[in-house]
């Protein structure tokens, strides 16, 4: 049996600014370090990467210097969702044209589409011709993709995974034997992604990731060695951190945490505000558990 394409630890990007504008030269370096720390994969302008507040030209920018930074260094999925099927497949063009390896397409939110309506939103970007990787995140698009549906999306060639936020475990094993173990499931979630991964998961795309990389690229190593002894200590190490990075509204944890590393200002756009003084407390907290604020002045 062959490798799933994509498993491992891949980070959900954030996206630097800076004055209001994205902030290049922070996100140049993001990419470059994120892949010497060892992540396996980066995924540009997801919701981490705050794409609804980003212009179309933002958009894409973000993807065309994430894939130049990366260099062929290790796959990207840009991130290409809307709740406009039409923009959604704009965005898959665009990705494709600019060199990266699959998109991540989001259930289109607001919109609350039918079974059929989901299928037929992925099968047009599917046909596009660059793998599609579905996110299906019920508590921020309103919409569950059911089994039956990614089955029947699953057949066509262009759609080779999920990024699965619906922290479900059951839901993983659902998925592998409606799918097959080739079905690419990465864990949207990740205080649950230790369970994920026990269930048959073959990954994550992570917002802790952001700010510590090499812990969850040793994290994923394990896992995918099925060393779940060595997992499971790695994931009580991360898990005040996964707890962190959301306890406000996400990016606005991550922003801070990575500002707080000197990887790049705090700063969100509208309608995310900077952090609260308790939820800074509760992040400097997770960075001083974790040895990330040690590790970080040591380099």
């Amino acid at each position: 049996m062959a490798a799933p394409l994509f498993q491992g630890s891949y980070v959900a990007l954030i996206t630097p600014f800076r004055g209001g504008a994205i902030d290049e030269d922070a996100f140049t370096r993001l990419v470059d370090w994120q892949i010497k720390e060892g992540s396996n994969g980066l995924v540009p302008v997801g919701t981490t990467g705050e794409s609804p507040t980003l212009s179309h030209d933002e958009h894409k920018r973000v993807v065309e210097l994430c894939i130049k930074e990366t260099a062929g260094r290790v796959p990207v999925i840009a991130g290409a969702g809307s709740n406009c099927t039409a923009e959604a497949v704009d965005f898959v063009r665009h990705a494709k044209s600019v060199g990266a390896d699959a998109a991540l397409v989001v259930t289109p939110y607001y919109n609350k589409p039918t079974q059929e309506g989901l299928y037929q939103h992925f099968a047009a970007v599917a046909a596009v011709g660059l793998p599609i990787m579905i996110y299906n995140i019920p508590p921020r698009s309103i919409v569950d993709m059911s089994v039956e549906t990614m089955t029947r999306l699953a057949r066509l060639d262009m759609i080779v995974g999920v990024k699965d936020a619906t922290a479900s475990l059951p839901r993983v094993s659902h998925q592998r034997l409606a799918m097959g173990a080739d079905f690419v499931q990465l864990s949207g979630e990740d205080a649950t992604v230790l369970g994920y991964n026990a269930h048959g998961g073959h990954g994550a795309i992570s917002v802790t990731c952001n700010v510590a990389p090499r812990l969850c690229s040793q994290f994923q190593t394990a896992c995918l060695k099925s060393d779940y002894k060595t997992a499971l200590a790695l994931h009580d190490q991360l898990m005040p951190l996964h707890d962190a990075m959301f306890c406000e509204a996400s990016p606005g944890p991550v922003k801070y945490a990575a500002w707080r590393l000197g990887l790049c200002e705090p700063d969100t756009r509208l309608p995310i505000v900077p952090i609260c003084d308790a939820s800074k407390a509760q992040v400097d907290l997770a960075l001083d558990k974790t040895g990330l604020l040690q590790a970080r002045a040591a380099e």
